[in-house]
């Protein structure tokens, strides 16, 4: 009974692998920098990813390739308010919270997302922004939106202001049939944190195989300091807080003083 049990999870393997798709390309990354360090004078940096894809026997030949590169910093919750003007000033009149979504949102390819897949393919592998899920709090539930929706639109609208979220169909650059380059722009504003790079493979229209890496942004110095100091010993920075307050008052108050 136990070498038939045996036997049968050994032909169920077989199987398995068997209904696996024969893997004929291999992607090879790197970025420039896995660690990025943020300064009281930092202004902005670019990265740049490279890779390659390897080839194997199973490879047609003359095969071309398209290659989407998505970057997302760190994900959080954030809200998108309606204003709108009543009585001569401008008030939130609605909102939108955003839950777990990327700080960071960057899509670069090669050529247009359209020329790459069908809709399809694109909704599935979440390719460009408008395919991205950025899950929200509608009343009670939880979904996202068509891409128009305003709140949705708005929100994409303020990130991509501030270099935050940006899309861009030229920005990957075969410099061989199987070498390619792409660079990572990070604004002054950049958060810090964990940033995944998911790099997908294309051919024909189909998604071959994809890779990850990551790269990191921290604080430095005396910024590190003080967002270290906020985190793990919150009433203590508070009440430091208070007393520069305080001794900074007195201190305008004495070289502002009227005899």
């Amino acid at each position: 009974m136990r070498m038939r049990a045996t036997a049968i999870a050994a032909l169920a393997l077989a199987a398995a692998l068997t209904a696996l798709p024969a893997r004929a390309e291999k992607l090879i990354v790197s970025v420039s920098n896995h660690r990025v360090t943020v300064t009281p004078n930092y202004s902005g940096e670019e990265l740049v990813l490279f890779g390659s894809v390897e080839k194997d026997a199973n490879t047609p030949p003359g095969r071309t390739y398209d290659l989407v590169v998505t970057v997302a910093g760190p994900r959080a919750d954030m809200v998108t308010r309606r204003k709108e003007r009543k009585f001569g000033i401008w008030i939130n009149t609605d909102s939108r919270q955003f839950l777990q979504v990327p700080a960071y949102l960057a899509i670069f390819s090669n050529r247009p997302i359209d020329a790459i897949a069908s809709p399809e393919v694109q909704r599935r592998q979440q390719l460009g922004i408008n395919n991205v899920v950025l899950t929200q709090r509608v009343g009670t539930d939880y979904a996202d939106v068509v891409p128009n929706d305003p709140f949705r639109s708005a929100f994409v609208r303020l990130r991509s202001q501030h270099g935050l979220y940006r899309e861009s169909s030229s920005a990957v650059t075969f410099l061989t049939p199987t070498l390619f380059r792409t660079g990572i722009p990070l604004p002054a504003e950049v958060p810090i944190g964990t940033y995944n790079v998911d790099i997908k493979l294309f051919a024909d229209g189909q998604l071959v195989t994809r890779t990850e890496t990551a790269f990191e942004i921290v604080k430095v110095g005396f910024e590190q300091f003080v967002a270290t100091s906020a985190r793990q010993n919150g009433f203590a920075y508070g009440l430091a807080t208070i007393a520069m307050a305080l001794m900074t008052g007195w201190m305008a108050s004495i070289v502002f003083r009227r005899d």
